[in-house]
């Protein structure tokens, strides 16, 4: 089959110098940056050299002989979170290690940001964070509302590599840090080993708008190379399209880089939208290849239905019952990963899959 070309003809993005200066300028709008003005007009004169360079990932290093290229040169950011996942991995095979779970609380709502209170949901999390450890677990507490309250934390947008040609899109993601664009500090890079090491998943969320938070749906699109993502961003040298192309039409393997870890979902709202988000995050991790918990393991509660916001946490004070449901479904999923690791999968593991996508 021939290689489809690459379809091209958006709008050119690159900025001219002015604007570019206004922007970085942005970055240095307090006015207290005034007594370094000399220093901070030569770091924007760097910054534009980089940005007119492309210099996305400026420092790099081989390859080494795992990878098809052993010569070719990636980025020390990358080859460091493909090493922690390595690791990740092998902790996770490790029969000996103790069982792990990673919480996710995704309420992006802090009591250090302008809500000035923490979330319903971290509170939740923390009864199933109880439930877990009381088990003799480990528990990995992931706070997404860390993106609205703490400095430097953030999720770039997935870049769709993967609707180029599915080995495009690497695992880990290899899209990020671009140091010309100033997309740095990217937190997957840390968070990719920490799905990878846990046994078991157990995300508690808020709906927002009949969907999850922006904060849970940034981690979930970055996830999409941990489905059939690329391991050896060589094959394509390194962000080639039409290689990537060529690659999966010679017949791609789709590998599923987090199959075989259990989960559960609690999901909460105030007025609607509960039953949806659940089963979009039911459908989403059961996709990937990831397994359920019995059916306590998957929630979905109003808290204060129709009732004033003020009053949400006495609401959930009086709430008892899902108070209890929480403990049940954190204590659901420890059953399913001692079953797992008992050697119980999938009734339906050893069937071949007819679309591999």
């Amino acid at each position: 089959m021939d290689v489809p070309a690459l379809r091209r003809g958006q709008p050119d993005v690159r900025l001219e110098k002015a604007e570019f200066r206004r922007r970085v300028r942005l970055r240095f709008y307090d006015p207290s940056f005034a007594s370094v003005e000399r220093e901070v007009e030569r770091v924007i004169d760097v910054a534009w050299d980089n940005y007119e360079a492309s210099r996305k990932s400026p420092r790099t290093r081989r390859a080494g002989p795992e990878f098809s290229d052993p010569n070719a040169e990636l980025a020390v950011e990358w080859l460091d979170a493909h090493d922690a996942i390595a690791d990740a991995r092998r902790r996770f095979e490790d029969p000996r290690s103790k069982p792990r779970v990673l919480l996710v609380s995704a309420s992006p709502r802090s009591e250090h940001t302008c809500p000035s209170e923490m979330s319903k949901t971290f509170r939740l999390a923390l009864i199933g964070k109880e439930a877990i450890e009381s088990e003799g677990f480990e528990v990995d507490h992931l706070e997404l509302s860390r993106l609205t309250s703490e400095y430097g934390r953030v999720i770039y947008p997935c870049k769709a590599c993967v609707s180029t040609a599915m080995p495009l899109c690497h695992w880990p993601c290899s899209c990020y840090p671009n140091n010309s664009l100033g997309q740095v500090n990217d937190w997957m890079n840390e968070i990719y080993p920490r799905w990878v090491a846990a046994h078991g998943v157990l995300i508690v969320t808020p709906v927002h708008w009949y969907q999850v938070p922006s904060t849970l749906k940034s981690m979930m699109d970055r996830l999409v190379c941990a489905d059939g993502g690329n391991p050896d961003p060589t094959t394509t040298g390194g962000k080639d399209g039409a290689r990537a192309k060529a690659l999966e039409l010679e017949g791609w393997h789709y590998p599923r880089h987090l199959a075989g870890r259990a989960f559960s979902v609690v999901v909460h709202g105030d007025t609607d939208g509960v039953d949806p988000v659940r089963r979009a995050l039911t459908d989403w991790l059961t996709d990937m290849h990831l397994i359920p918990a019995d059916p306590s393991g998957g929630i979905g509660r109003y808290v204060g239905y129709y009732a004033p916001y003020a009053t949400s946490h006495l609401a959930l004070d009086a709430d008892e019952g899902l108070q209890g449901e929480m403990r049940n479904a954190a204590c659901s999923l420890v059953r399913r990963i001692c079953m797992l690791r008992d050697g119980i999968g999938r009734s339906d593991e050893q069937l071949s899959d007819p679309r591999p996508k």
